[in-house]
């Protein structure tokens, strides 16, 4: 167990597989549940795994969203000393030394950021697979229209330098989330971790992926394909159109994104829009929640809808 990090789990309905990540996160560092409003029979399912990983549960009575949950757990695991956060989704599974050979990689880049012009690191993060049928690498870099994934020579080296970390998997030291801030609690979910990256980014950090560090995780409801387009498109329920909608419009009007990324991201929700309002199934819910979600994204409306 490496006694300087901290897992952050956010749970919400948790399962069977969360339990199999509490136990395994438990065996590398210490572990903080924080649960979003779950029934109690859903507790149950996970009770015998926090006892055996020694982890602490805070149990916050309401769904108060990912980042306020990330942020209610990150005070917690600074309450306990913790050097290191690892922030995790309940739908995740670590490789046996993925918090070490992160930790190794920060400790290792806080004297040689020669690859990016002398820029110290402010997260790592693992070579992330989805673990479905039609899954890919979540992996995410620098291209000229804004984040994509990172192609397989990318993959094939030690570390690449990446846009962004997924919030689950990502280790940030504790010095790194005092300088740059807490998750953005107005987003709720959804881009929480894409907007974090980039406030760190503008500070001038870099966010790294040590493929050695492997973790497998479930991205989406569903995922299908569609002619001519190699990637899965990954599908949520209807809700998640709102907040996706509203929070890239946030983005947009941030002032942290680069031109050519908001033009990216522009393109991205009319397409985002079209699949769901035409594609989709439960179209009709869909255009509502898209509807909200832009009308709320211009007026600056965050939270819970």
């Amino acid at each position: 167990m490496h006694p300087a990090a901290a897992a952050v789990v956010v749970t919400y309905g948790p399962d069977a597989r969360t339990g199999a990540l509490i136990e395994a996160l438990g065996r590398q560092c210490a572990v903080v549940v924080v649960d979003n409003g779950s029934a109690p029979e859903a507790l149950e399912l996970i009770d015998d795994a926090v006892r055996e990983a020694g982890a602490q549960l805070i149990e916050l009575g309401a769904n108060t969203g990912i980042a306020h949950a990330q942020n209610v757990g990150i005070l917690r695991a600074r309450e306990l000393g913790a050097r290191y956060v690892l922030l995790s989704d309940q739908d995740s599974l670590p490789s046996a030394r993925m918090v070490a050979t992160l930790v190794e990689r920060l400790d290792a880049g806080a004297g040689d950021a020669a690859g990016a012009g002398g820029a110290p690191i402010g997260a790592a993060g693992p070579y992330i697979a989805e673990n479905k049928p039609g899954g890919d690498e979540l992996v995410y870099v620098d291209r000229r229209w804004g984040p994509r994934r990172a192609s397989a020579r990318e993959l094939a080296e030690p570390t690449l330098d990446a846009a962004f970390l997924l919030a689950s998997g990502c280790l940030i030291p504790m010095s790194v989330l005092e300088e740059v801030g807490p998750m953005n609690e107005a987003y709720f979910i959804d881009h929480v971790d894409l907007e974090w990256c980039l406030r760190a980014r503008k500070r001038g950090y870099r966010m790294v992926v040590d493929t050695a560090a492997r973790l497998e995780h479930c991205l989406g409801d569903e995922t299908v394909r569609l002619p001519g387009r190699a990637q899965p498109v990954h599908v949520h329920g209807p809700i998640r159109c709102y907040y996706l909608a509203r929070n890239t419009i946030f983005l947009l009007r941030s002032g942290l994104l680069p031109w050519r990324w908001r033009v990216g991201y522009v393109v991205w929700l009319a397409k985002f829009a079209a699949f769901h309002s035409l594609l989709a199934d439960r179209r009709g819910e869909r255009i509502v929640q898209l509807a909200a979600g832009l009308r709320d994204g211009l007026l600056g409306r965050g939270g819970h809808r």
